[in-house]
């Protein structure tokens, strides 16, 4: 249910900014590929503009969208619990429901079925099941996926749907890995998109939270928007990128129907680097928050601009020399009672060479720490480290109310900071967030601080940052590591491994 009990508003996708309207992020030259070798001679999925234009990627509730079809993952009696599914049941009403026991009543893993929308923006619903991950069976699990993918975008040729959202089929509450399961939607929509291109006018890729950054850094590699990216596919698509319709590769069949054998061993989680893209160029629409987006920090900050010196330079150079002065003094000032927490330190560099900024929440209790003395520490420490790009990851891990700060004073922080923090962080990463947390951040970066709202990403473990920074580079507390294998299971931390989950 939506908060407050605020019925969501319709999404019309084709307000929604195409992939191929969206300017690819430029991708460093110097270091880029290492010593890593090419994964492909020639690239498996060339560039296409055509394609980009008929793709999307949204971050928000499906049930909102007036694509004449969208995709309901759910269990074999359709019955499941998940919160898309409950979503669109309840937007739908009862009529869905009666529907769906009465006369679909089951639906196998891998299958796919077809409903009216009834109260929902959409005409259609398409239910699938996907598949229960156990790593003995990963073969029959991507090929169970797959089907879901390819049936659902089957139904849809079939009955002449022009527009389809598709929501992430692979489930984190049946284990299946959401980076893996992120590869075969892409690639089993590009070769849709390759054989039947006309036969539909959009695909919506539509995640939740969880899932935006694996989208949102994969796609470059299924749909190259300019020569470098599709390079960049060369050197991190997986070795397995699919038969015809994007189906995984199964060895044992290919030994049966060719002449020579493939011998080459297909790896769907094989090094994908994902610290390209996370600055976000998606669209994002969620619940009633999302109602308040528009101009309203541009209003804010007109209003605030208005009771300031009329000389907007003025203004400017007042901030700069306000910071110097903080500066000067952090480098007199005695911190080693704020240094001692450990709160707050450089920790190795990412996948692009750019260091990294580690804050370890549980370590900051805010009404306990010298408050002043900690803006110092901070100016202290990230002045010679912010002149160059950087990205910074907050642990939220063990955090209760004696640990924050109030909004007031982060405001203050934030307009202290000189312009070169903001112009120059790629990425800030919150790892475990809470409910609460989530709603903060939003709320913080969209009347406070819209400028760094698309570099914010929230991870639901501490396995996603091994995508975008190597283990040997992370200097994590033991506490925390302790909580993500408690919360996200056994093997979640592994570095080649992407079990997920943002149950807090």
């Amino acid at each position: 249910m939506d908060p407050l009990g605020i019925v969501p508003e319709t999404v019309d996708i084709y307000t929604l900014k195409k992939w191929g309207e969206i300017s690819p992020r430029e991708i460093p030259e110097a270091g880029l590929f290492g010593n890593q070798e090419k994964v492909h001679s020639s690239s498996p999925f060339p560039c296409n503009e055509q394609i980009n234009k008929k793709i999307a990627l949204w971050v928000g509730d499906i049930s909102c969208l007036n694509a004449q079809a969208i995709v309901n993952s759910t269990n074999e009696v359709l019955t499941d619990k998940n919160a898309i599914s409950e979503r669109i049941l309840m937007r739908a009403g009862p009529q869905l429901q009666e529907d769906l026991q009465n006369n679909i009543k089951v639906c196998r893993t891998g299958e796919a079925k077809l409903t009216k929308g009834y109260n929902l923006p959409a005409r259609y619903v398409i239910h699938t099941v996907g598949p229960k991950y156990n790593v003995k069976y990963q073969t029959a699990a991507e090929s169970a996926l797959f089907s879901c993918y390819f049936k659902v975008l089957q139904i849809a040729r079939e009955h002449q749907l022009k527009s389809l959202a598709l929501c992430a089929i692979n489930s984190v509450r049946r284990g299946y890995p959401p980076h893996e399961g992120a590869h075969i939607a892409l690639r089993t929509v590009r070769r849709f998109l390759e054989n039947y291109e006309d036969s539909i006018d959009i695909i919506i890729f539509t995640v939740e939270d969880v899932d935006i950054g694996i989208y949102e850094l994969l796609l470059p590699l299924y749909y190259p928007r300019n020569k470098q990216e599709e390079e960049y596919g060369l050197y991190y698509l997986p070795v397995d990128t699919g038969g015809k319709d994007g189906e995984p590769y199964i060895p044992e069949r290919q030994i049966r129907i060719v002449d020579k054998p493939i011998t080459t061993n297909a790896d769907l989680g094989e090094s994908v680097d994902l610290a390209a893209q996370l600055d976000s160029s998606v669209s994002v629409g969620r619940s009633a928050f999302a109602k308040m987006h528009g101009d309203l920090d541009k209003r804010r900050g007109s209003q605030h601009r208005n009771s300031l010196p009329s000389d907007n330079l003025t203004w400017e150079v007042q901030k700069k020399n306000k910071y110097e002065r903080l500066l000067r003094k952090a480098r007199l000032e005695d911190l080693r009672s704020i240094a001692n927490l450990k709160c707050l330190y450089q920790s190795g560099e990412d996948k692009f060479g750019r260091p990294v900024i580690v804050f370890i929440g549980q370590r900051f209790k805010a009404c306990q720490v010298d408050l002043e003395k900690a803006v110092l520490y901070l100016i202290h420490t990230l002045d010679p480290i912010v002149q160059q790009d950087y990205v910074v990851v907050y642990f939220h891990s063990h955090t209760g109310r004696e640990h924050h700060p109030s909004l007031s004073f982060i405001r203050e922080v934030y307009g202290c900071l000189d312009y070169k923090y903001k112009k120059n962080l790629r990425a800030l990463y919150i790892v475990h967030p809470t409910f609460w947390s989530r709603i903060l951040t939003w709320w913080f970066t969209t009347f406070t601080a819209s400028s760094i709202k698309n570099k914010v990403q929230s991870l639901g473990g501490v396995e996603y940052l091994y995508y975008l920074i190597p283990p040997n580079q992370l200097e994590i507390p033991s506490f925390i590591m302790d909580y993500d294998f408690r919360v996200n299971g056994v093997g979640y931390c592994q570095p080649n491994t992407s079990y997920g989950t943002d149950s807090l």
